[in-house]
């Protein structure tokens, strides 16, 4: 039997390097596992916990999709769906929004983060990790991949599935956390002891999806490194010819020693040369793909079937949860 896997995306700052390599290429092998069926989603109405502009955010769901799609993920195999397109997952979330406690919720380690010092914060900052847990619960998924930071909120749906279950008689799966594989982990090209995000201030340490090649080429070239002049990887002494060689081992699918061995004593130039010019033409050719998907009328189609396998699965889901709550 298939292990239904369910993921989303939060169409919030700009999909970077680090995202594709650290998160997107492995969603990408776990979507082309025939024993797997996988749910991917835009958790746009998460991205609302936070003041967006209406007309970037709207921009950003679409490119996003695209992007996805540009990178591997492939409609024919994966139900992809806006999660503000089905209607029945609020529904689903406040009835477990009922039977979830406040202790619970203001528990959560990125709710304390993001409201810390804050004398007024949205309610949906505190009560989102719910809304989650109805992404999860609705479609039975068996596994949801997150990083270890992201794993108590899997968590926190299996205590809630589990209390309705107890309370209601048995309704939902208890999902599993799939902690992503402990891969490659891209950092800061201006700051390699911090990684590479989508939210950083400074754009000339991020590579974004949607950089020029040209541009990409220029914030390699303007890596910082060290004094020594000489590759070898050392993450503790040389974080940034190590990330470098990070990225370079990523794309070529060469190993780190191999590259090392072979620029060694060129000089920090020519390894960055090389190493630009391998992310260059990686991007350029994810750019080319994005480019004819947007523009190929395609996107509503893929998003208007994952919305009805989603939509179908939530609709009998809260049906189901009504009835045993006492909604008629």
């Amino acid at each position: 039997m298939k292990k239904r896997i369910l993921t989303g995306l939060k169409p919030t700052g700009e999909l970077t390097l680090g995202n594709y390599i650290g998160a997107i290429s492995q969603m990408v092998e776990l979507s082309n596992d025939e024993n797997n069926e996988v749910y991917l989603f835009v958790a746009d109405l998460h991205a609302l916990t936070e003041y967006q502009d209406p007309s970037t955010l709207r921009e950003r769901i679409k490119k996003f999709i695209a992007m996805y799609i540009a990178c591997g993920m492939d409609p024919e195999k994966v139900s992809i769906y806006i999660q503000s397109d089905n209607e029945y997952i609020p529904m689903i979330s406040w009835i477990l929004e009922c039977n979830t406690y406040y202790g619970e919720a203001s528990r959560m380690i990125q709710f304390k983060e993001k409201s810390k010092g804050k004398e007024n914060f949205t309610v949906g900052l505190l009560t989102y990790p719910i809304l989650m847990a109805a992404d999860i619960l609705y479609c039975d998924a068996d596994l949801v991949p997150v990083g270890i930071d992201q794993k108590q909120h899997v968590e926190l749906a299996r205590d809630i599935a589990e209390r309705f279950n107890n309370k209601y008689g048995k309704t939902f799966k208890l999902p599993e956390p799939l902690i992503s594989k402990e891969g490659i982990k891209i950092k800061d090209l201006k700051d390699p002891s911090k990684k590479m995000s989508k939210s950083e201030v400074n754009p000339n340490g991020v590579i974004s999806l949607f950089d020029s090649p040209e541009i990409v080429s220029k914030k390699i070239m303007g890596a910082t490194t060290d004094s020594e002049n000489l590759v070898y990887y050392d993450e503790e002494n040389k974080p940034g010819i190590s990330n470098l060689l990070n990225i370079a081992s990523v794309i070529s699918k060469r190993s780190i020693d191999d590259i090392a061995n072979e620029y060694k004593a060129s000089g920090y130039g020519n390894f960055k040369k090389y190493v630009a010019s391998l992310t260059s033409n990686m991007i350029n050719d994810i750019q080319g793909k994005y480019n004819y998907i947007i523009n190929s009328g395609k996107l509503e189609e893929i998003l208007n079937k994952g919305k009805e396998n989603s939509r179908k699965l939530a609709y009998e889901k809260m049906i189901e949860m009504k009835k045993k709550v006492g909604l008629n």
